[in-house]
């Protein structure tokens, strides 16, 4: 049995569907990059253990303040956000910064018994221990701050439209490093190894 070519007419079937995905892809594409940055980087959020917070995505503008205290029991993980201790007279938080490869590209610095204002979005961990989401940290009474979120809360390692800034890697490469991950929880915060 031979087949006959009878020109465009002839085919249909397969070719038709192939035609409709390729009319389709600048719609999709288009649907796509209509979301914000920021809900397309949400994509890559991580639910930290023992807590049940989204980070980096958990900063929620409406829970934003500021606490001044004193900070203790910095720790860089080896997954997740970097994080501290602060205490007020009233309450303790603990307080989850950038990811370790960011604080140490701003040069973050953060002695133990450091009086600190942190401005952030408060929220209570599913463990029951209250957290901040830095957007900013100012060491007290120099002034001298680091800040890690812009005004909208969206985080300044991922850059413009999810494109990380910073080395990552000691200056060898411009992709972030960390950020995510498993976090151990528990009324101490975060586990990781401290510094």
């Amino acid at each position: 049995m031979a087949l006959r070519r009878t020109g465009s007419a002839g085919m249909t079937g397969g070719s038709g569907a192939a035609v409709r995905a390729l009319l389709l892809f600048p719609a999709f594409l288009a649907l796509i990059l209509s979301f914000p940055a920021g809900a397309r980087a949400s994509d890559s959020d991580t639910v930290l253990a023992g807590s049940g917070i989204q980070y980096p995505g958990g900063f929620d503008p409406d829970t934003v303040g500021e606490i001044r205290g004193r900070a203790s029991g910095y720790s860089t993980p080896d997954k997740g956000p970097v994080f501290f201790r602060l205490s007020t007279e009233r309450e303790s938080y603990t307080v989850l910064a950038s990811p370790p490869w960011y604080w140490k590209d701003i040069k973050a610095d953060l002695p133990d018994g450091s009086d600190v204002r942190v401005r952030g979005s408060k929220t209570l961990g599913k463990d029951m221990v209250l957290y901040v989401i830095a957007q900013e940290v100012q060491l007290l009474p120099s002034g001298k701050s680091w800040v890690f979120r812009d005004g909208d809360g969206y985080p300044l390692w991922k850059g413009r439209k999810g494109v990380a800034t910073g080395s990552g890697m000691g200056g060898a490469s411009p992709m972030r490093r960390g950020g995510g991950g498993g976090v151990g929880g528990g009324p101490g915060g975060p586990g990781g190894r401290r510094r």
